[in-house]
């Protein structure tokens, strides 16, 4: 089936030829335009859970190259200081990209010490082309709409409505945003930070990021090292491998925690009732896929839809009991309901969900250059899926479009880094979305880091997420700039947090902290 799947190649390289061009002369400049920063106009936004929530946008340039050109918007949220003296802004990121940061400025100021969020201006933004901010891509509406066909190729008509869709999803972009596309990336989003410090009046800024938002906080830091106040990178991309070879590895990663996740429901036969032994838990959730692939649920779930449902588990274990009671459900009383529920509620993509992935590709396929030639795609996808198949095939469709890509690649940044002051970097050590390579390699590039880790760890996002031990040195090292010196490589361990506890309530896992931060973190961050 995959030999025969090979002669999809040229037909691929002939449908990206056919899209549309975009101006391949757009790179951000090596040095900063001078931007005149209008100081935002706060308005009250307030929430029942945030009082005190404020929104507000800034204009930055679309191209820096060009500060008097076309104007964009930033959207802006802030939580204000309420300590007579303040450190200044405190900017705060969920990741994707393409993830809006807004609601997270409320979640880290609730989640802070009162004694420590005081001091600071909590900023949350959405990043250019992102939510409020203006202008909000969306290439193609309803792209992840169910059914679609299964990620795994196993036959040329699944390649080819899997490449069909790949390329309308690229082609749509380029029709709709070229005047756009060759400025959605990281270095102009870290150049738009900047364009906020001033806005805000601010010599100095702190910022705090997960997941992506660590590489968009190191490049920050490259761009602006005078800039910076505090720098917090929880759960760090590793930016050697941007992007292509970090998604491989991540292929690896969330097969290791799907194996966790069969593992844990075998532990706890006595409620699933789906086997004691992990290996026989495994088939029968394959066997739910291959019939999930035949007959999907309620015209609802299919197997790509149920690799979409399940991923999350490997982001945050909280999920783990909802998911293990769909799970039983299917299997043991031939009862697709909960499955169906869980899908809507984890796996199933919104509007706002079709503009983050418009972001996350636009960024991704203009950060760094990508292999152009589908069979290389497929070559290498085939030989990590025979090692690790939960998810490598629906990660390369995700990702897949930056074979297409109207624009070309730029550099990714070196984000080494001897002019900061001391920062803080978590990293557990079985994350699954950023694998923990990517915490040690960064904490060798930025030479006066501190990395904490959280051993044996599987989550993704860590800190402000009920973790006492990660929280009070976050909290140290934000009052004053403490951070803990160790050796050997690892500054501080933290031991992980327990592993959920069984039950069959349908809210299983839905409430608490580190659910309410990984519901605004999301996923494919």
């Amino acid at each position: 089936m995959r030999k025969g799947a090979a002669v999809l190649c040229g037909a691929a390289l002939m449908m990206a030829g056919m899209l549309p061009a975009v101006p391949a002369d757009a790179s951000p400049p090596r040095a900063a335009a001078t931007v005149q920063a209008a100081e935002p106009i706060w308005k009250n936004c307030a929430t029942a859970t945030r009082p005190t929530l404020q929104c507000a946008s800034v204009t930055v340039p679309l191209d820096y190259a060009n500060p008097r050109g076309r104007q964009i918007t930033v959207a802006l949220s802030r939580v204000p200081h309420t300590a007579k003296t303040s450190q200044g802004p405190l900017l705060v990121n969920p990741g994707g990209p393409g993830g809006s940061g807004l609601k997270l400025a409320g979640f880290v100021a609730s989640a802070l010490p009162k004694a420590v969020a005081a001091q600071y201006d909590v900023i949350g933004f959405d990043p250019r082309g992102v939510g409020r901010s203006e202008p909000a891509l969306n290439c193609r509406p309803g792209h992840f709409d169910p059914v679609r066909p299964d990620s795994v190729p196993t036959t040329p008509a699944l390649e080819r409505a899997n490449l069909a869709r790949t390329t309308a999803f690229a082609r749509d972009c380029a029709l709709k945003y070229a005047s756009v596309l060759p400025y959605i990336n990281t270095i102009s989003a870290a150049r738009d930070l900047d364009t906020i410090r001033q806005a805000l009046g601010a010599e100095k800024v702190s910022y705090f990021g997960y997941s992506y938002g660590t590489y968009l906080g190191a490049v920050y830091a490259r761009l602006f090292p005078q800039r910076v106040r505090h720098l917090v990178l929880d759960s760090i991309v590793d930016p050697t491998g941007v992007w292509y070879d970090d998604n491989i590895q991540q292929d690896y990663a969330f097969n290791d925690r799907h194996l966790a996740f069969l593992a844990w429901v075998a532990r706890h036969d006595g409620t699933y009732r789906l086997g004691t032994d992990p290996a026989v838990v495994g088939a029968k959730w394959y066997a739910m896929r291959a019939a999930l692939a035949k007959t999907p649920a309620r015209n609802t779930v299919g197997a790509s839809e149920l690799e979409d449902t399940y991923m999350p588990g490997g982001y945050y274990n909280g999920y783990w009991p909802r998911l293990a009671t769909a799970f039983a459900a299917y299997v043991n009383d031939g009862n697709s309901g909960p499955l169906v529920d869980a899908y809507h509620a984890l796996g199933a993509v919104t509007a706002s969900g079709d503009n983050g992935y418009s972001i996350y590709a636009a960024v991704q396929c203009r950060d760094t250059s990508w292999p152009r030639g589908w069979a290389q795609w497929r070559k290498d996808t085939w030989a990590v899926y025979d090692k690790a198949p939960f998810m490598t095939w629906n990660n390369t469709w995700y990702n897949a479009p930056c074979a297409f890509w109207p624009t070309t690649g730029l550099r990714p940044v070196n984000v080494a880094n001897d002019a900061l002051p001391p920062t803080l970097l978590f990293q557990a050590t079985n994350d699954a979305a950023t694998p923990y390579h990517g915490g040690v390699t960064v904490h060798h590039l930025l030479r006066r880091s501190s990395l904490v880790v959280e051993e044996g760890g599987g989550n993704h996002g860590i800190s402000l997420s009920g973790n006492s031990c990660l929280d009070k040195y976050l909290a140290a090292y934000l009052t004053d700039g403490t951070v803990p010196r160790g050796s050997g490589g690892i500054d501080a361990v933290c031991p992980r947090l327990p592993d959920p506890e069984p039950t069959t309530a349908k809210t299983a896992g839905a409430s608490g902290r580190g659910s309410t931060l990984h519901g605004l973190l999301g996923f494919h961050g």
